[in-house]
């Protein structure tokens, strides 16, 4: 049995996919905020580099007994806020410390909430401790709250 000649192969180009934008992600619920802001962050790289580290951390949600009880035992901790931005950024102090003096923040937490809710004691002692120890916290209720908080962060703003 022959196949003949078989067709030329050429190559495809790949479909083009639609591009998710944050407005189409934002609904009413701090989880769709916050994926509105990951897409965000993900379209932004380019512009702010250091965003490519931006990262849930998954201490909240609804688990069985079972897997909440592994979950601590790893080391899950209530009121550990939802992203984290493990860049530290510096300024210039420019009120007579000299030149070599610097100042600025460990990195950035931000915790996601939509109004009419409110952090917890178990986040509240978490932001006040991170904020003790050198990183800029803040409970943001909006993906667009959360951006431009980032970007002055990212442009040293704050």
């Amino acid at each position: 049995m022959t196949w003949g000649n078989p067709p030329k192969l050429e190559p495809t180009k790949p479909k083009q996919g639609k591009v998710i934008k944050p407005e189409d992600l934002a609904g009413k619920s701090e989880g769709s905020q916050q994926k509105a802001l990951m897409v965000w962050a993900a379209l932004n790289v380019d512009t702010y580099p250091q965003l490519k580290w931006l990262v849930h951390i998954p201490n909240g949600g609804t688990r069985n007994i079972r897997e909440a009880v592994e979950l601590k035992a790893q080391g899950v901790k209530a009121g550990v806020p939802d992203l984290m931005l493990p860049y530290a950024v510096r300024k210039r102090d420019y009120q007579g410390f000299g030149e070599d003096f610097k100042y600025g923040y460990h990195g950035c937490f931000l915790e996601m909430k939509v109004k009419p809710n409110k952090p917890s004691q178990e986040q509240i002692e978490w932001l006040h401790n991170l904020l003790e120890n050198g990183y800029y916290c803040k409970v943001c209720y909006s993906w667009t709250e959360a951006r431009d908080t980032l970007i002055a962060y990212l442009e040293g703003k704050l």
